[in-house]
Order: C-alpha cells, then sequence, then structure tokens
C-alpha cells in the first residue's frame, strides 16, 4: 500500500464543504431559536447614563432586551475571564458588565427577537445616552506614553558604541498600521440552554478554552457546559480567544430558557480584536564587507487600556543574523480601542518586514546584493540562546528560490529594468517563524471490521487538519484512507490546544503514532495469542499494520490479518488514548525559514503597483501534504501582497472610530491582484524536532512577503516607502 503520508491527497472534508454539509456556528438551527442583535457604542470612552429600550420592546417580534442592568449573573473576577491566550497582565473584558464604556464598537445591550431581521430594526431603536471622557486612539501622537515591557531578548556587546562606529550604517523607522483579519465566516455562537447543561456551537480555534472560559464566567461544572465547532470558515488568530458573542448567546439561553444565536455583522468584527499598529526602529551598523557589527531593533505597538497585548517583534534579528553587538526593546501604548490579538505569524510579520526592509537598505548603502549580504550575515546559531538548530536549510531556500526567480538576471540599480510603460522591481526577503509543538491527546477506536475512528478536541480552521490527520492515521494504522473517520471540533473530546502557532500538524500527527503504536501493541498481543502465531516473540516494534495486516518488518509472511486477531481474541474494538511527547530539551532552536523572492510593475505615470510573480522557498521539515500545504504557503503570499498594499484600518480619531468597517473600503487582494505564485518545498528532514520530522506552515507563509514587495517597489522606482501599505499616492512622485 503505497504511503499517504507525503502525497498530494485531496481534503477528506472537501465534498462537505462545497455540498454544504459542512455545518458552521450560525448554522445550527433548533425549534425555538431566539436571534439576538448587538447595541454598539457610539463612543470610544465615557459612561452609560441611560438606556432606553422601549422603542425597541414595542416591536411586534422582540422578546427582550438585555442591558448590564438586566442580564443573568456573572462572575466578578478577573480570573474568571482569563482564558489560555489572554494577557498576562491587564484585566479581561467583561461583555455586558457594567456602565463603563472602554472603546467604541463595544456591546452595550443585546436585542432578542423571534427573527434576525426584527431584531437588528428593533436594536436601531434602543436609545443610549452617555458621560463621554477623553478619549486617545492615534498611535503617533501618544507615542512620547510609550512604556517598556520586559522581552527575553538579552542585548550583546554595546550596540549604541559598535554602530556609532560602523563603516556602514543605515537607521530608520518602518511603520505597519492596524490590520483586521476578515475571515469570510462571521462570528456566530449558538447557545442551547437544557435544564442546566449548555450546549454551544462557536466560531473559535479553541473549542476547549471557550469551554473553559464559560465556565469560570458563568460558574458552572464542566461536565455541564459542551462546545463544538466542527468547522471554521478562516480564524487566522481572530478566534484564538472567546469573543464577546459567545457570552451574549448563553446570557440569553439563561435569561430566556430557550436557545439563542448571536452573529455579529461585518461591521461589527471590527471591535474585535486585530494586528496592533506598530513603530519599528532598525539601527545597522557593518563593516565594508558587509559583515553586521551592531543590530538595534526596538518596536512600539498598540494594545488597550485594559490589557497588555504584545508579541515578539524584535527577537528575529537573532535567528537570521549574526552580530556581536545587539539590543532589542518592546513597547506600548495604551489606547482607547479593543485589546490587539494574534493575526498570522503575530510579531514576525511586523518586525521582519521591517528588519528585511533595514537590510535591503543595508544592501543599497553597501552597494552589494540583497542575498549575498544575507548570506554574509548568515547565522547557524539562534544568538539570543546560543544554540543551534535542530535544522536550518535557509541557504538552500536562497539558492533554490534565487534561481526558480531567475534572480541573476537583476540588474542592480534602480529604475534600470522597464517593460513597457512600467517600471520592473525586483524585491527579496527571509522569513523565519518558529517549529512550535504542545501536549495534545488522540483516541483511537479500531474496530474489527478495519475502521477507525481518530478523535481530538482540535479545530480545523481550514488547513486541512481532517486530512492530514486522516493520512497519518492511515499509515500509522495500516488502513485506506477511506476508512478511516476523523473527529474535531468537540470539547468532550480527548484534549487538544488551541489551534494556532503553526502547532497543530506536529502536535496532532505525533499524538497520532503514539496512539496508534499503542493500538499495535494490542492488536500484537491478540495475534501472539493465536494458536501456532506466525508473530510468537515479536515486540510492538519489530511489526508494522499494513493493508489490514500485522506484518514482520523482517519477514513479511509473517502476517495476520487485523480482523483473524481480534476475531481470536473476542475483541470487537481496540480503544487507546495517547498524547505526544513535547521535547523539553533547550539544546536546539527549532523554527522554520523562507526566502522570497517578489517582482512588481510600477506604472511610471499612475503609480498604479502590480505583483505579477512570487517565489516563495519553505524549509518546513517533512511535508505531510504538498497539496494543501501548497495552499497554506500561496494563502500567505496573497496575505502577505495585502499587507504590503492594501490592508490598513482607518481611524477617524476625532470620534475614536473606525471609518473603513467593511469588506469594500478595507482593501485586501482580489482576483486581479493576483497573479504568478509559485511555492518550493525545500527538502529538511528533520527527526530531531519530533519523531515524524513535522515542522507547521500555517505562519511562515506570510513572514516577509511584504518586506520583499516593498524592496520591490524601490528597485522599481528609487523610492523607499516605509510605512505600509504601499499606495499610490505614496510612490507617484518617484523621480
Amino acid at each position: 500500500m503505497a504511503s499517504y503520508i507525503g502525497s498530494a491527497t485531496p481534503r477528506v472534508d472537501g465534498r462537505a464543504k462545497v455540498t454544504g454539509e459542512a455545518k458552521y456556528a450560525g448554522e445550527f438551527n433548533v425549534p425555538g431559536l431566539v436571534h439576538g442583535y448587538v447595541v454598539e457604542s457610539t463612543i470610544p470612552k465615557g459612561r452609560i447614563v441611560r438606556i432606553d429600550p422601549s422603542g425597541a420592546l414595542e416591536v411586534d417580534g422582540v422578546i427582550d432586551v438585555l442591558t448590564h442592568r438586566n442580564r443573568p449573573q456573572m462572575a466578578d473576577k478577573d480570573d474568571a475571564y482569563k482564558d489560555e491566550v489572554a494577557t498576562e497582565k491587564g484585566s479581561p473584558y467583561r461583555p455586558l458588565y457594567d456602565d463603563i464604556v472602554l472603546f467604541s464598537g463595544q456591546p452595550l445591550a443585546l436585542v432578542l427577537a423571534e427573527d434576525w431581521e426584527t431584531a437588528r430594526v428593533a436594536a436601531s431603536l434602543v436609545k443610549v445616552e452617555y458621560q463621554k471622557a477623553p478619549h486617545v486612539t492615534d498611535l503617533h501622537t501618544e507615542r512620547a506614553n510609550a512604556f517598556a515591557i520586559d522581552k527575553p531578548e538579552k542585548p550583546r556587546g554595546d550596540a549604541e558604541k559598535a554602530f556609532a562606529s560602523a563603516a556602514v550604517r543605515h537607521e530608520a523607522e518602518y511603520f505597519i498600521p492596524t490590520e483586521h483579519h476578515n475571515p469570510m465566516e462571521l462570528f456566530a455562537s449558538t447557545a442551547i440552554w437544557d435544564d442546566g447543561q449548555l450546549t454551544v456551537y462557536d466560531k473559535t480555534q479553541g473549542v476547549q478554552n471557550v469551554q473553559q472560559y464559560l465556565c469560570g464566567v458563568f460558574k458552572m461544572k464542566p461536565d455541564a457546559v459542551r462546545v463544538m465547532s466542527p468547522y471554521m470558515g478562516g480564524g487566522f488568530g481572530s478566534g484564538l480567544r472567546p469573543q464577546y458573542q459567545v457570552v451574549l448567546a448563553v446570557l440569553a439561553a439563561r435569561a430566556l430558557k430557550r436557545p439563542v444565536r448571536v452573529m455579529l455583522s461585518r461591521a461589527q468584527m471590527y471591535a474585535l480584536g486585530h494586528r496592533p499598529a506598530t513603530i519599528e526602529r532598525l539601527a545597522l551598523g557593518a563593516k565594508s564587507d558587509g559583515t553586521l557589527d551592531a543590530m538595534t531593533h526596538e518596536a512600539i505597538a498598540v494594545t488597550s487600556q485594559f490589557e497588555e497585548f504584545a508579541r515578539n517583534d524584535t527577537g528575529w534579528g537573532n535567528l537570521l543574523y549574526r552580530s556581536p553587538n545587539a539590543k532589542f526593546e518592546h513597547k506600548l501604548v495604551k489606547l482607547d480601542v479593543p485589546t490587539s490579538c494574534d493575526m498570522r505569524a503575530p510579531g514576525a510579520a511586523t518586525g521582519v518586514y521591517a528588519l528585511e526592509c533595514a537590510m535591503d537598505e543595508l544592501a543599497v548603502a553597501l552597494k552589494t546584493d540583497p542575498v549575498q549580504l544575507r548570506l554574509q550575515c548568515y547565522s547557524d546559531r539562534d544568538q539570543g540562546a546560543d544554540i543551534p538548530y535542530t535544522s536550518k536549510q535557509l541557504r538552500e531556500c536562497y539558492r533554490e528560490g534565487a534561481a526558480a526567480f531567475g534572480w541573476d538576471k537583476r540588474k542592480a540599480e534602480p529604475r534600470s529594468m522597464r517593460e513597457g510603460s512600467d517600471l520592473v522591481g525586483w524585491g527579496m526577503a527571509s522569513g523565519v517563524w518558529e517549529a512550535l509543538q504542545m501536549a495534545t491527546t488522540v483516541r483511537i477506536v479500531l474496530t474489527a471490521n478495519g475502521h477507525a475512528e481518530v478523535a481530538t478536541a482540535a479545530s480545523d480552521i481550514g488547513t486541512g487538519t481532517y486530512t492530514i490527520m486522516a493520512q497519518v492515521a492511515a499509515d500509522m494504522l495500516g488502513l485506506p484512507i477511506d476508512n478511516i473517520n476523523v473527529k474535531l471540533g468537540d470539547s468532550t473530546l480527548p484534549q487538544c490546544p488551541l489551534e494556532g502557532g503553526s502547532w497543530i500538524a506536529s502536535s496532532v500527527c505525533n499524538a497520532i503514532a503514539n496512539t496508534a503504536r499503542a493500538v499495535r501493541g494490542d492488536l500484537l498481543k491478540l495475534a501472539i495469542g493465536m494458536k501456532d502465531s506466525p508473530l510468537a516473540g515479536a515486540g510492538v516494534d519489530d511489526v508494522a499494520l499494513i493493508d489490514g495486516k500485522i506484518v514482520s518488518r523482517r519477514d513479511a509472511t509473517r502476517a495476520v490479518s487485523i480482523a483473524s486477531a481480534m476475531q481470536s481474541g473476542t475483541a470487537d474494538r481496540i480503544t487507546r488514548e495517547e498524547a505526544n511527547k513535547v521535547a523539553e530539551d533547550k539544546s536546539h532552536a527549532r523554527n522554520v525559514h523562507s526566502a522570497i523572492f517578489a517582482e512588481v510593475k510600477v506604472d511610471e505615470q499612475l503609480g498604479v503597483i502590480r505583483v505579477t510573480r512570487v517565489v516563495n522557498a519553505v524549509a518546513a521539515g517533512r511535508i505531510l501534504n504538498p497539496k494543501t500545504a501548497h495552499s497554506q504557503v500561496m494563502g500567505g503570499v496573497v496575505w502577505g501582497i495585502g499587507m504590503a498594499l492594501h490592508e490598513e484600518t482607518l481611524f477617524d480619531h476625532r470620534f475614536g472610530r473606525v471609518m473603513n468597517a467593511n469588506i469594500a473600503e478595507y482593501h485586501v487582494p482580489v482576483n486581479a491582484d493576483v497573479h504568478d505564485i509559485k511555492v518550493i518545498f525545500v527538502d529538511e528532514p528533520d527527526e530531531m524536532v519530533n519523531p515524524l520530522g513535522i515542522k507547521g506552515l500555517g505562519e511562515i507563509g506570510i513572514v516577509g512577503v511584504a518586506a520583499a514587495i516593498a524592496n520591490a517597489v524601490y528597485h522599481a522606482t528609487g523610492k523607499r516607502v516605509r510605512d505600509l501599505p504601499i499606495t499610490l499616492d505614496k510612490v507617484i512622485q518617484f523621480n
């Protein structure tokens, strides 16, 4: 039987999705369902003086209006509102808790009606009076109030002194604006209250995280709360923390003793978490031969007034480039906005953008090729921890990516490459992310007819978790993939962490391998118990499961069918539950790497930028499924195009409100913006990182893409734009 691992296997859940069989959080209909619509704050800071729901209550079909004054009881301690990824410092937001307004778009009331349209119309009739307070929503005007936070990157040497004496210096600031996730599926929760038992269908990247959160908020026992999310229409980090609609749905279900659904509108989702606006300052000093002497990376990022959210923006240079002198600092500015949150490759997407643009500018100052500079400064060790890597094939990424792109044909001088009326620019950048693993438990139930159920509480956020789990289980159990049934997204299933950080593939699949080994051991005991067993004396690692049989690894003729072994032992099923082994070894760094090459064409008269080609060469350990892996990286590249040229949440700081809270004016790439994207997977076997050699691909696809495009725009036009997005008004005045 051919191996499924490493093959371009179609998605096992594909049919369910294209036929509509797959149900999402807002599609679970039950008798007596009540619909809720959120009334939002129109001010960013202050207090509620009065809420008048009388107009809404007069509408036919309206059942009730919940506010902080008449809602069911909720917990009153901060710890009850903490979830797995809550910030260490601060007080988590409590939906509909009191009269304090913390940000524009904050939910102030929930209108409950027999149908969604009625609830929406009635919500517009709820009147709110405020006592306003002065607010701040602009990072630039508040940067003087930034405060430093503790970060793990330790300084080396004397970066300031080394920079001052460096032969070639580059110093600049780069800006990344606030960005919002905008997944296709809107956030929704359907809560069903049944005599003290709560079942919730929620859009989330972690059903057990939401379950524990709801238990805390409503002081319920874990066995009384079940959270399910079998499918998710895009998360990208927005579903890591429980969003406020799940609390509102449960509040209403408890108040009415009826099932309630709360679905947010697209505009309302702009009051959720977001990628924080960030100012990045880089100072790089080098010898005349390009060797780095000094590296300083400082970041100033946005957080809310009530929590301190931060990710690693500044430490990526430690993983990419050698420098004896280095200094890092991360600061936060508190604004009257919702707490920032994780967004694909949090910290790396922003920090590596600035770092890789700065490296390109240093290459220009040194008059050297950008790839050659990176090779000159290449680090074979994590300089922060001073340890080697389990594997790092970044040099090979540069080589294969450059060859596929045709980098050797690049003319170094800006504005020197043309095609008709277009200026052509070629830019490149490096990418880096973590190869993380988390403790995960998987249950396998193998039946005598050669079918297996593989279950864990993980979510599939659209990345293909159902498929890779089926592939690995099929190989480990020696069964056709059609005989594998994968169960996910249910808090009652075996323990699994949030789906984020690119750790699910490696964590879950290695747990499957461990559980399958335990199943194999049980089968072997049954087989050995057979009369005249051909496997007598064999140990669990002496046999394999192949084509529905237990087979000796030394002699394939010595075999017993799974059915025969189970029938002889009068076993109709074997059930085992095992976890993966998360390495505590800190002697090696675990990372994934990439090299991105981008071509842009810029209309010389209009300044319109098109990204016409991207090559992304990725080293990420063992690739389980080239088809879904390619989709992952390609999607990251498309998002990188959006980050570079399109995405920006715009605020009217006078009112503290988002002005473009829709996907007509919050621009993302569409078909016409996406041209040729080539993904290369560099061979990188790595059994040191884990037995299956898997590293994860969720984040690495976007890291460095925006920088490669920005560097290409400079090469095309001769104008360096350091604040994203790079729009035509910023390049139209190039000389």
